[in-house]
């Protein structure tokens, strides 16, 4: 369907009840098209959160990695870690 600009305005609340409803309208000015107003697609439905769960194993030692590969990766010794400082009680309430 295609209405002039006009018309768009003066029965807009329409329109978009027909465009709802699946149809296409064009806008034109001067009987040449310059918009037009589609359904807006609707996002498909999230995944639930757990549905993996018991269906997922990881090791106790996941994250550890072989002394000689750590060697090489940070260029033969491994940096003092430190920990990480603690925050204080109005830094963690900013959250």
């Amino acid at each position: 369907m295609t209405v002039n600009i006009h018309e768009a305005k003066t029965h807009f609340s329409k329109l978009l009840s027909r465009v709802s409803k699946g149809e296409e309208v064009v806008i034109a000015r001067a009987g040449k098209p310059v918009a037009r107003l589609v359904p807006v697609a609707q996002a498909p439905p999230g995944r639930p959160f757990g549905i993996d769960k018991g269906k997922i194993w990881m090791a106790p030692d996941f994250d550890e990695l072989p002394q000689d590969f750590l060697e090489a990766f940070y260029g033969g010794s491994l940096p003092e870690l430190q920990p990480a400082p603690k925050r204080s009680k109005a830094a963690r309430s900013k959250r």
